[in-house]
């Protein structure tokens, strides 16, 4: 296991010891209240859910996991730390009052899974994972391999265009123009270390037979807003404008996080 706040031997940046800070910092505060709203918004939309079997990869503290299992699926959570798979686990039982049998909890790295939960699987979930590997390329390739030919790929990764635009809104010039913007994987900083834009998602699909069906930005205004909503009624708002132009161009282009579906031909086998 790597260090607490440092990166592992293959470049990647796990969780461990950061589920009160994820907790706290992205899942009680607006931001992430308005990832959660707009995920269960759009996923209805932009998937088939027929109750399959779901693959969640990265799971991270089980909200999506919870999502699919409430609708009937039948759902295997993996995720490299164990601290957040065990703060899931129990959320799961406690706070969701879901059966033991509704997730199966696989504490193991996306790369591991061929060996650990080869699938083929109908539906994978891939959500806030890839811009925290060191070679995101290779991870498109393995969820590929994972998924099942006319299977569903759930991605979401961070949208490297929207942190630049944030940056220059920010002020932070120089770092917008020069395009240092990955973070170092270091301490508790959550910068992202591999933040992708969407036309490397549209070229490593094609090299691994994936074909976006679906795309939309989540969070396309929040970030940028210079007041954050003081309000219900203006959190209200923000919500219903979130949701009218997160599937239009060039609206969705600049969402903090773009999401995804990504089907496999049925001719690959």
């Amino acid at each position: 296991m790597p260090t607490p706040y440092e990166l592992t031997h293959a470049g990647d940046r796990y969780f461990d010891g950061l589920v009160d800070k994820f907790s706290r910092s992205l899942y009680q505060a607006p931001r992430g209240e308005l990832r959660l709203a707009m995920l269960d918004y759009l996923l209805p939309q932009m998937l088939r859910l027929d109750q399959q079997s779901v693959l969640d990869i990265g799971g991270g503290l089980g909200q999506q996991a919870a999502w699919f299992a409430e609708r009937g699926h039948s759902v295997t959570m993996a995720e490299p730390s164990i601290d957040m798979l065990d703060y899931a686990r129990q959320w799961h039982r406690e706070a969701k009052g879901l059966p033991h049998e509704a997730i199966r909890y696989v504490n193991a790295p996306l790369q591991a899974l061929i060996d650990e939960t080869p699938g083929p699987w109908p539906m994978i979930t891939c959500h806030a994972v890839l811009e925290w590997l060191g070679d995101p390329r290779a991870a498109i390739a393995v969820l590929a391999d994972l998924l099942a030919p006319g299977g569903q790929l759930s991605l979401m990764v961070f949208n490297r265009d929207a942190l630049r635009f944030s940056n220059a809104v920010k002020g932070n010039l120089e770092k917008a123009l020069s395009d240092r913007l990955e973070g170092m994987g270091k301490r508790q900083r959550l910068t992202p270390i591999s933040p992708v834009t969407h036309a490397q998602i549209e070229a490593w699909g094609a090299e691994n037979q994936l074909v976006i069906t679906e795309v939309a930005g989540i969070r396309v205004f929040q970030d940028y807003l210079r007041h954050p909503p003081a309000s219900d009624g203006e959190r209200e708002t923000l919500l219903a404008l979130e949701k009218q132009y997160c599937r239009l161009d060039p609206h969705w282009r600049l969402g903090r996080y773009l999401l995804y579906t990504l089907t496999k031909s049925e001719a690959v086998q």
